[in-house]
C-alpha cells in the first residue's frame, strides 16, 4: 500500500464558539489531484489554510512526507498556494513575479531566471517573461501565479479556487491545462472548489465536505455514481430524492410501489433512495415504472433537456429528467417516467 504524501489527522477548527472544522482525517496520495469540493461553509477552505500554515488547528495533526507541518509556518513547509486573485506584485516583470519565492531562497539571479523561463514554457508563456501582470489576461495571470507557486517544486501545491474569477470557456480551458500540468511535474495538487463540474473534470481524488465533516471521498467517478450520502448525492450533481421502506430481502415499499432492488439493508429498515436525471427515461415500459407525470419545466441546454415533472402519484415529488436534445416535450406535457432499476442509488444516511 502506497505511503500517503500527506495525512491529516483528527483534525478540529474552532473559532470561538464556532466549529469550522469537526475530527477531520485525510490522506492524500503522491502524485494525486485531490479535489475539495462543498458549500461556503463546509471547511474546506479551512482545511486548505491548515495544510498551508496559515491556520494552525486547535487539536489534530498534519504530517507531509511524514514530517509533523502541524505548527509550522508556510515558508517551512513543502507547500506552495495559489490564490484566487492571484496576488501577482504589479510592480515586478512575469519573469520577476515567477521567480520571487527562489529569491527569498537565496538562489542566484542567473539560476532565477533560467528556471523561470523553464516553468513558464511549462505553463504555455515562454513569451511573457519581460511582460507586467497587468499586460496579461485573467486566464494568463492564472498561468503566472501557477508558475510562480511550481518554480520551487513543492512537493504539495494547493489551490484556492483558482479558476472561480474566469468565464465558463476559459475556466474549462483551464481545467484542461491544470490536469495536464499536474500529470507532466507529478506534484500533488490539493484544489478548492464549489463547482461539481470542475471537480469531476479534475479529479482523482474528490473530498466532498459539509458542516466541517468530510462527508464522501474517492475517485469522482464512484463518488458521483455511488454517493456514499443524501449529502453527497445532492450535492454531486443532482438527483431526485424520495423515501423507501425495506420489506423483505432485496425488496422496497417506494412511492412508486414495491421494487425489487439489491441492497443488504435489513427488512424494516427506513432508507433514502436516489434517481439521476440522466437514469430517467419516458415511454419505456419494459423498465421500472415511476408512472405519468405533468412536465413544469423545460429548459433546453445544448445537449439534452432538462426536464422537470411532478408526478401524479405525488405531486409533491419533482422529477428531475436529463432526455436527449431532440426529445419531443414541452411544459404541461402528461408523460410516462421509466428508469432502470441498477440505476437506483439506495442511501443509508
Amino acid at each position: 500500500m502506497m505511503t500517503p504524501l500527506v495525512q491529516v489527522k483528527s483534525v478540529s477548527q474552532k473559532f470561538g464558539a464556532m466549529c469550522a472544522l469537526d475530527d477531520v482525517s485525510l490522506d492524500i496520495a503522491p502524485r494525486s489531484y485531490t479535489v475539495l469540493l462543498g458549500p461556503s461553509g463546509s471547511g474546506k477552505t479551512t482545511l486548505l489554510s491548515i495544510l498551508g500554515g496559515f491556520l494552525v488547528p486547535t487539536t489534530g495533526q498534519v504530517l507531509i512526507e511524514g514530517q509533523d507541518c502541524t505548527g509550522m509556518p508556510p515558508a517551512k513547509r513543502p507547500t506552495t498556494t495559489v490564490f484566487q486573485d492571484y496576488a501577482l506584485f504589479p510592480h515586478m516583470t512575469v519573469g520577476a513575479n515567477v521567480g520571487f519565492g527562489l529569491r527569498m531562497r537565496g538562489v542566484a539571479s542567473s539560476e532565477r531566471d533560467k528556471r523561470a523561463q523553464e516553468v513558464l514554457k511549462l505553463v504555455g508563456l515562454p513569451e511573457a517573461f519581460g511582460k507586467k501582470p497587468h499586460q496579461l489576461s485573467g486566464g494568463q495571470r492564472q498561468r503566472v501565479a501557477l508558475a510562480r507557486a511550481l518554480v520551487v517544486e513543492p512537493s504539495v501545491l494547493l489551490l484556492d479556487e483558482p479558476l472561480g474569477a474566469l468565464d465558463l470557456k476559459l475556466r474549462r480551458q483551464m481545467q484542461e491545462e491544470l490536469k495536464a500540468i499536474q500529470k507532466r511535474v507529478g506534484t500533488a495538487f490539493v484544489h478548492v472548489t464549489h463547482d461539481q463540474e470542475e471537480a469531476m473534470a479534475l479529479a482523482d481524488h474528490c473530498v466532498v465536505m459539509s458542516n466541517g465533516r468530510i462527508e464522501d471521498e474517492g475517485p469522482a467517478e464512484r463518488v458521483y455514481s455511488k454517493p456514499a450520502s443524501r449529502f453527497s448525492a445532492t450535492f454531486m450533481g443532482e438527483s431526485t430524492i424520495f423515501s423507501g421502506r425495506v420489506i423483505g430481502s432485496g425488496e422496497i415499499e417506494t412511492v412508486f410501489g414495491r421494487w425489487q432492488l439489491a441492497t443488504d439493508v435489513k427488512p424494516g429498515s427506513e432508507i433514502v433512495l436516489a434517481l439521476r436525471p440522466e437514469h430517467v427515461v419516458i415511454d419505456q415500459k419494459q423498465l421500472l415504472p415511476l408512472g405519468e407525470g405533468r412536465v413544469s419545466d423545460v429548459v433546453f441546454q445544448g445537449s439534452f433537456k432538462r426536464v422537470t415533472a411532478s408526478l401524479v402519484k405525488d405531486e409533491s415529488l419533482m422529477l428531475l429528467a436529463r432526455l436527449p436534445a431532440d426529445a419531443v416535450v414541452q411544459t404541461g406535457d402528461m408523460v410516462h417516467f421509466a428508469c432502470d432499476p441498477k440505476h437506483v442509488l439506495v442511501l443509508t444516511r
